[in-house]
């Protein structure tokens, strides 16, 4: 008689939002995005989101979006900008949105690196907002120099370059549960950001 081995983890291919090949973030879980150009990688993910986008950032953060900045990439209407006066009020903020499970796309602006316990916390919140209404979120933080915050699901580092005379990006994933590390050189179209042909690497 065959007999089958009971498994824990469910069949189902685990959702993802795709920026490109190979460059892919998994929903329901928490990101963290680092360098000189964190912000111009969140503009490429709105591009790919639909909905509404929560962005947390302290209210003593000096540097604000710009709406005209942000009409390049995507429609400012889209964005709901919340400003926390603590630290602690910032993560609180980002953990209630994912868990309310009605924002697709969750942005933090972090001076520092957060413990693992709210990290874990945000993952769980964002489980829980997939349940909700069936569409499962994305948590995204944004944090200074080349990141450090524990127990993300990825970490991604994106800071401008020049190639072959027009401005490019230049973006490392440092650290994923399930991919090695890499690297992408990319540019800028009508349709927004894409990888350069032929500058994937794997990175160390």
């Amino acid at each position: 008689m065959t007999t089958h081995l009971l498994k824990r983890a469910s069949d189902r291919p685990t959702p993802q939002l795709s920026l490109a090949t190979d460059i892919s973030l998994r929903l329901a879980r928490l990101h963290e995005v680092c360098g000189p150009g964190r912000r111009s990688f969140a503009m490429w993910l709105a591009q790919k989101t639909e909905g509404p986008i929560f962005w947390v950032s302290p209210k003593w953060l000096p540097d604000k979006l710009n709406p005209r900045g942000i009409a390049h990439f995507a429609d400012p209407a889209r964005f709901i900008l919340l400003t926390p006066t603590r630290d602690e009020d910032v993560l609180w903020t980002l953990e209630t949105a994912l868990r309310a499970g009605h924002v697709p796309l969750v942005i933090g602006e972090l001076t520092g690196y957060p413990a693992l316990t709210p990290v874990r916390r945000m993952h769980l919140a964002a489980e829980e907002g997939a349940k909700i209404n069936g569409s499962a979120p994305l948590g995204v933080i944004l944090t200074p120099d080349n990141g450090g915050a524990p127990g993300v699901e990825t970490r991604w580092h994106m800071a401008p370059s020049f190639h072959e005379q027009a401005t490019t990006w230049h973006l490392k994933r440092l650290r994923a549960r399930t991919a090695s590390p890499k690297s992408w050189d990319i540019a800028m179209g009508e349709n927004g950001f894409f990888p350069i042909e032929g500058t994937a690497r794997t990175t160390a």
